[in-house]
């Protein structure tokens, strides 16, 4: 099956649905690429599900380990690159609002990095994750 529908919708703009469940966003060419920069352009999509990437695999983690990683927050800065344009980079800054024991922080920082987004991204992509813990 499927997994998503893009329509074009004129003026760079294109309309994202996720067929399983019918959520729709939109996506808007970069200020920087003649577009209005009024929602996520495609290359912020990318760095940013790396973020959602990130969390989620941390969160199923932390259900295994039995902690609470709820109310987690993911700062995600982009930096693009020229000829070719491309993501040069991705920082992704995540804090926590409890702190956990020493081994659960280690385990839940360590499998971060192996969710499937990260292994996707071209390894030229420099990726800067830090971890704010409480």
């Amino acid at each position: 099956m499927s997994t998503a529908k893009v329509t074009y919708l004129g003026n760079l703009r294109t309309e994202n649905e996720h067929l399983k469940s019918g959520n729709k966003f939109i996506t808007d060419a970069p200020t920087d690429n003649n577009g209005k920069g009024e929602a996520f352009s495609p290359t912020d999509t990318v760095a940013t599900g790396l973020a959602n990437c990130m969390l989620t695999i941390m969160g199923i983690k932390a259900l295994d380990l039995q902690v609470n990683i709820d109310g987690a927050t993911a700062v995600v800065t982009k930096t693009m690159a020229a000829d070719p344009r491309r993501i040069s980079k991705i920082e992704i800054e995540l804090s926590f609002p409890e702190k956990l024991d020493e081994k659960s922080t280690k385990i839940i920082e360590r499998i971060s990095t192996s969710c499937p987004v990260y292994y996707s991204l071209h390894p030229d992509i420099e990726k800067i994750i830090t971890f704010n813990w409480g």
